[in-house]
């Protein structure tokens, strides 16, 4: 895990269909409001606001066949204890 310029990056023990699944329920989980989501084979960026209005993009890269990075940024400098929610959650999710 590292957290970086305002984004949160770590790697998942899940193929990429998997990480992007859970990263969807975690979405809807935390009751966030989906803006948008982008997707090809290798790939994922969804867009959501929180309560608070703040922007909140996780974007689910593959790494082969069963890992994938998930990188997470919320607002534009960001927040790392939110970003941590997150990816516990999405782990959790897995």
């Amino acid at each position: 895990v590292a957290y970086v310029r305002g984004e949160l990056a770590s790697p998942l023990d899940a193929n990429f269909d998997r990480s992007l699944r859970a990263s969807q329920r975690t979405i809807e989980q935390l009751k966030f409001a989906k803006v948008s989501e982008k997707q090809d084979a290798l790939v994922a960026t969804l867009v959501a606001r929180n309560a608070d209005d703040k922007r909140i993009e996780i974007r689910v890269e593959s790494q082969g066949s069963n890992r994938a990075t998930v990188k997470i940024r919320v607002g534009i400098l960001g927040d790392e204890s939110l970003s941590m929610t997150i990816l516990d959650k999405i782990k959790a999710n897995l």
